[in-house]
This record gives structure tokens, sequence and C-alpha cells, in this order.
């Protein structure tokens, strides 16, 4: 660590030496997976260089369109770019996804039309999908459109519970429509990889073979160096101001995967005739195309602040999840905190590592699509980025929160710092001596 940045911040914020010492013995314990993280994120690069190179992109294609949309290249190259680079057949590029859960219930609602059955296949789904999935008497919804609902939560290990899924399956009329979500979201358990998921779609497909499989990708897409479109996924699903967004793009989601499936989530957004042909874009798509081409790069100091944040809290002695040597498959780390009061103190601490809205102060609110009072933190130069540095967490039970984000790991650790600081100021700390872990 520099001399001067330690300097600095013990001048300027108040930061105590010794957290400064806890940060550097955390970081000379994280090289190694840094360097894992590096060679994933070259091959990463790579992949989507070759996928700009495939569809011939041009000067040109970073022009936007007005109207409808129609006969927009770059529109079209940029869909191009993402079927090839994730190993789909197709790819539904748009503006129009106002967040990353649109896309998925655009997808699960093409998918379960007319009827078909929905199996949750990852325990219950993060809050904000859990209204898309609905009840038998909600219009507008997964249920209230006459498709039944299952839940199937987890093994006692952790893992996908397959043979549930299929004694499920078995007592439908119709091929259900299986739903995997990659991340944890909000339940403190590891985030799936790519190889459990496609473990889970083959073990399935082999019962069923006319299942079809949507994957929540979210948070997910290039921290290996695999996608769930080449693991066996039907559609595969994310968000712009996340992952593949590469802290560039304002707006909009993606659905990716076998052409047909990907045809009807574009007329379910659009309408039926038009799909995939229309979305217009008047700005251009230049953010969208240079942040999905930095997007491997910037992933990689996303996940490497997350290995370091998983290590200093550890450190700290607060229970991390993942462990900071464990192999990574989304760029959240969890870490427990057991009460209210850490976890307020600990988003102050992130919010004033930021870099816009540094001066404010979360509090947890109710938001809609919530079950309980959540606190946000993040001065994001894009609202509600998680590609930036932010973290959030409910107010409930565990009392954890989920970090997230940031373009740059040297400011990933600055936040680590920052909420650690908080929690010393208010002697929120573990009084247990500090661990020195091997």
């Amino acid at each position: 660590m520099d001399p001067k940045a330690i300097e600095l911040l013990s001048r300027a914020y108040g930061i105590d030496s010794w957290l400064i010492e806890t940060a550097e013995r955390a970081q000379d314990r994280v090289l190694r997976p840094w360097a894992k993280m590096d060679g994933i994120a070259q091959y990463n690069q790579a992949k989507v260089l070759e996928a700009f190179h495939y569809a011939r992109v041009s000067e040109a294609c970073l022009h936007g369109s007005t109207g409808y949309g129609y006969g927009d290249a770059g529109r079209e190259k940029l869909d191009q770019v993402y079927a090839r680079a994730f190993g789909a057949e197709a790819a539904f590029v748009r503006s129009q996804f106002v967040s990353g859960t649109h896309a998925i219930a655009c997808a699960l609602f093409a998918a379960t039309a007319p009827h078909r059955p929905l199996i949750c296949a990852t325990g219950t789904p993060y809050d904000t999908l859990k209204p898309v999935l609905g009840k038998v008497s909600e219009p507008g919804t997964v249920a209230g459109q006459g498709s039944s609902v299952s839940i199937v939560e987890i093994a006692a290990d952790g893992s996908i519970d397959t043979e549930a899924i299929l004694k499920i399956a078995s007592k439908l009329k119709d091929p259900p429509v299986v739903f995997l979500q990659r991340s944890c979201g909000y339940t403190w358990r590891e985030s799936y990889s790519v190889g459990e998921i496609g473990s889970a779609i083959q073990a399935i497909r082999a019962s069923v073979p006319e299942a079809t499989f949507v994957v929540d990708n979210c948070y997910g897409e290039f921290v290996e160096d695999v996608e769930p479109a080449e693991a066996g996924a039907d559609l595969v699903c994310g968000s712009l101001i996340k992952n593949p967004g590469g802290g560039l793009c304002a707006m909009g989601g993606y659905v990716a995967g076998k052409t047909a499936a990907v045809e009807r989530v574009a007329a379910r957004l659009t309408c039926p005739g038009a799909a995939s042909h229309v979305g217009a874009l008047p700005s251009g798509h230049r953010e969208q195309f240079q942040g999905f081409f930095v997007a491997p790069s910037i992933v990689a100091q996303a996940v490497k602040g997350a290995i370091f944040a998983g290590r200093f809290f550890e450190e700290l002695g607060f229970e991390v999840l993942p462990h900071p040597a464990a192999p990574r498959t989304d760029i959240i780390q969890g870490v427990k905190l057991g009460s209210r009061e850490r976890v307020q103190a600990f988003c102050r601490g992130v919010q004033r590592a930021s870099a816009v809205n540094a001066f404010v102060k979360p509090v947890a609110a109710p938001l809609p699509g919530y079950e309980d009072g959540i606190i946000m933190a993040g001065g994001t130069f894009v609202q509600g980025s998680s590609i930036e540095l932010s973290c959030d967490a409910p107010m409930r039970e565990p009392y954890a929160v989920f970090l997230q984000g940031g373009l740059s790991v040297e400011h990933s650790m600055i936040g680590a710092w920052f909420a650690a600081h908080e929690m010393e100021k208010e002697d929120l700390l573990p009084s247990a001596e500090r661990r020195d872990l091997p």
C-alpha cells in the first residue's frame, strides 16, 4: 500500500493506523486470488474483442436512431456482440428494460405463456421478483396469468435440489419453466457457479427434455470464463447498470439464449410482429458498446475489491461469505454484522467513501418490491448502479450487508476502510482479540 495514501487517509479522515495495518495484512493475503482473477479477465477480454470483430462493429454502429428504430444497424450489431461473447444463439439488448428485474420478468412471462408451470429451483427469489410471481388472485403476475408457481428450497448442503425439482416436474401436466438465480440475493448462502447451474440443467433436462431454463445472471457476468448460455440455459437475463455495462451504461438490460426464446421475450417487451426489430436510442450506442468492451476489466476490479473486503472484515472478526480464498461466481461480498447499529455504521462508511453524495446519511426505508426496510449506500454516477461501489442490506436477521462493485480495486479498498472506521468510531467492532488468520 502506498505510504502517501496511508498518510492522507490518516490525516484527512482520521482512520487509525491499526486499521491500515490490518488492511495491509489482508492485501498481502489476497495476491494469489487476485492473480487468478486477472487471468479470467484476460480471457474474457479476448472473448469480447473476438465478438466485436465477428460482428464487424464500425464507427457507424455507435450512432443511434429515433422513432421506431427500424434499421438501427448499431442496435443489431450490439445484439450480435452480446450473443457471441455469451455463447448464445441470439441476444436482445435494450435501454427500454428499466432494470434487471424487468428483463427477468419479461423472460418469465414469455417462457411461461400460455400457462406453463414455473419452478423456482434456487429457493425463494430475490425480493424484487416476488411481486412478479404473485398469486392466482393477482392479475398481471405469473401466477395471475394461470401459471402455477413452485418454490424449491435449496438442499441442506447449499446445493440445488434436483431431486425435489424432478419430483415436482413429474406431477405436472406440461413441461415446466425452471428458474435459477445465480446470485445469493439477500440469502446467506454461496452464490452458484455456472458449473453448478449447468449440472442442474443437465440433470433435469435428462428427465424433462422439454423444460425451459431461465437464469438470472445479475452480478455474475464475466466473473467466470464461461456464461450460463454455454451451460445449457435457454434464457439468460441481466442488467446493464451491473456487470456488462462496465460502469458506463446509464440504463437497460439484456436477455440472451436460444433464438426462438429470445424472440418471445422481445415480443413481450415490445409487441408481436415488431419484437426485436424496434427500439430506438437517439443518444446512440457508444456507451453500450464501450461499456461491454471494458466490462471484463471492470468486473475483475470489482471482484478483487470483494476478495479484499472479505479478507479484511474476516481479519476484523466478522463472518464473511464467500471466503476470501473461495472461487468467485459473482461480485458480491457478504459480511454478517449481527446488529442493526453495525449495518447502519457500515453503510455510512461506504457512503462517505463515495464520489457523489458522500455527505448523505443512508437510512433504512421501504422500497417498492422489498418486504423489509432496505438501507442502501453508494454515491454512484448512475443511480442504482451496482458495478460501482455500493452496498445494501435488508433490516432483518442476521443483519448482513452485501457489498458489491467498485470501478477500481483501490476505491473498493478505501470503501472497506471507511466502513470499518465508522464502526470503530461507535465502538461496534468485535471486542474479541483481533485474529491473525493464516
